[in-house]
């Protein structure tokens, strides 16, 4: 066969190929899609998905069932999206809470970076720096140099070894450059309680926990966690403020498996981020402290790459250990 030859099969090749794949886009979806929520029903996981699927079905005419499968801190759930069909018909509903896992966890059955086709990032939660009111500071710097001051005296709630107030406590020790000791709770729920009644003087943990208790003056709220302002808390300063660069925060977003195509990413993306601008939907999400996002997979896809990275310097820094 000649080199000519060889080429023109390949181009035609490509061609049908391209060819097929947009017709599929054309056609999808004809039967439901099945989206996989990691976690139980009630949790914030549930909530955002449930926010947000409804309105993907409606958008493409077709049903999108939602099927809790809970277990292995995700990753159950995790592996049976990554095995399934790659024709767009099952979903994952993921959170930041899978790459914190990964970082303790290393040997999981599913990479989300190597075994799946991002989608779009759909919701950012920050988290709140908040302190005990009897603690004598009011700002970052204060809290800071409080700290630095006071090595190994304060202590800071967190949910676990592992959750978000963990690690983000653990990133902010690290940047800051301060000594705190980790408390531990059995949630989100008590940490919070724990600060509240001062066994513990700070906390870092998501908007929803924390916010109202400071909006009732039991704790101070110093700043939120995204790298910027938010028109969800305005009267909080970014944490980045006084600590350049720093950004740790829930997020939400949908991923398929690895080998789906192209087309059908961009059809889900295409009507996912068409979702994120409505208003009624963005001004829920303002009212509960989140921030609506809807990006392109590509931009998701580097997310999800920088946070495994920095999740995995942070636990090893911090030298924390699954329990």
């Amino acid at each position: 066969m000649t080199t000519s030859r060889s080429l023109a099969i390949a181009v035609l090749g490509g061609v049908f190929a391209c060819a097929g794949a947009s017709a599929l886009a054309q056609r999808y979806p004809t039967k439901p899609i099945r989206v996989l929520v990691p976690f139980s029903p009630g949790g914030g996981t549930d909530i955002i998905a449930r926010l947000t699927m409804p309105r993907l079905a409606e958008a493409l005419s077709q049903g999108v069932v939602i099927e809790n499968r809970t277990g292995g801190g995700g990753y159950i759930a995790a592996e049976a999206v990554a095995k399934a069909a790659p024709d767009g018909y099952t979903l994952f509903f993921t959170a930041a809470n899978l790459v914190f896992s990964l970082s303790f966890f290393p040997k999981q059955p599913v990479d989300p970076v190597r075994d799946f086709a991002p989608v779009s990032l759909l919701v950012k939660e920050p988290s709140v720096l908040a302190v005990h009111p009897s603690l004598p500071v009011k700002s970052v710097k204060e809290l800071v140099a409080l700290a630095k001051a006071n090595p190994g005296k304060l202590n800071y709630a967190s949910g676990g070894v592992g959750t978000s107030p963990h690690l983000n406590t653990e990133l902010f020790k690290m940047m800051a450059h301060v000594n705190m000791v980790h408390v531990p709770y059995n949630g989100v729920g008590p940490a919070t309680i724990g600060a509240i009644v001062g066994e513990s003087q700070v906390i870092l943990a998501p908007v929803s926990a924390v916010f109202p208790q400071a909006k009732a003056g039991k704790l101070r709220a110093l700043a939120i966690t995204l790298g910027e302002r938010s028109e969800a808390l305005p009267g909080l300063p970014a944490l980045a403020e006084t600590l350049p660069g720093f950004a740790a925060f829930q997020w939400y977003g949908v991923l398929a498996p690895r080998e789906t195509p192209e087309a059908i990413v961009a059809a889900l993306n295409k009507e996912l981020v068409k979702i994120m601008q409505i208003r009624e939907l963005r001004t829920r999400l303002i009212g509960e402290g989140s921030v609506a996002v809807g990006s392109t997979p590509q931009e998701f896809g580097v997310h999800i790459r920088d946070e495994k990275e920095k999740w995995a310097k942070v636990v090893k820094a911090s030298g924390a250990k699954s329990e």
